[in-house]
């Protein structure tokens, strides 16, 4: 994507009414306004709260969002620029149940209070397999207790990923830790029974896993 494309993107975030983009050091030394008020503040009901995290285009976001009218969808992402097709996609077809944070994951316990995220989605993530790049991977201990935190008693962990290193190491990391994994799959599409949400949402980048043959992995857990 060219720097103009991109600018242009950036400026067009600002004009949308469900983009929100704070200041890292106002996530991190303030009060972020609408912490432990987003149902209250933004969405105005009552409804349970999904966060897709690096949502990337917001893809499953939105695909969900149209799914779920009585649910309320976060997508979280640092790249603006790649959210704003969702973004603008929500606005397009007036969905009130959708929003996007631009931010850097590990800030999430900034933007959301304990007990009010009621599922959390991780979709494709990188499975930054050097060993120096571990503090990033997602399913790491460090990001499954922030999870653990914001997420309510019942509240569930998605993992749907490309990568069969990336699942085993988080199938590992679960059972160590006595996590209750609710269902784990090593290819949702060649297996029956696995759930309709995981099959019958692609985002781009899924698409071009399967059309080489890449096995899609999914696991469903609980944090204790």
């Amino acid at each position: 994507m060219g720097s103009k494309n991109k600018l242009k993107r950036f400026k067009e975030n600002e004009t949308f009414p469900n983009v929100l983009q704070p200041k890292r050091e106002d996530l991190v030394y303030g009060e972020f306004l609408l912490k432990g008020k987003w149902n209250e503040t933004f969405f105005n009901n009552d409804n349970p709260i999904v966060l897709e995290l690096g949502c990337g285009k917001g893809e499953y976001t939105v695909a969900l969002a149209k799914k779920n009218p009585n649910k309320n969808f976060i997508g979280i992402d640092i790249k603006g620029a790649r959210f704003w097709r969702g973004a603008k996609t929500a606005v397009e077809e007036n969905l009130p149940n959708v929003a996007f944070v631009r931010s850097q994951i590990e800030l999430i316990e900034y933007i959301f209070n304990e007990n009010e995220v009621d599922e959390i989605w991780i979709t494709f993530p990188d499975p930054q397999i050097k060993y120096k790049r571990t503090k990033h991977r997602l399913t790491n201990l460090d990001f499954l207790k922030r999870y653990n935190h914001i997420l309510t008693k019942d509240g569930v962990v998605h993992l749907k990923t490309d990568s069969e290193f990336m699942h085993g190491y988080t199938l590992g990391l679960l059972h160590g830790l006595k996590y209750e994994v609710l269902y784990a799959n090593h290819n949702v599409y060649k297996n029956e029974g696995s759930p309709e949400e995981v099959t019958s949402i692609q985002t781009f980048y899924e698409n071009q896993y399967l059309e080489v043959g890449k096995p899609i992995t999914y696991i469903k857990f609980k944090p204790n």
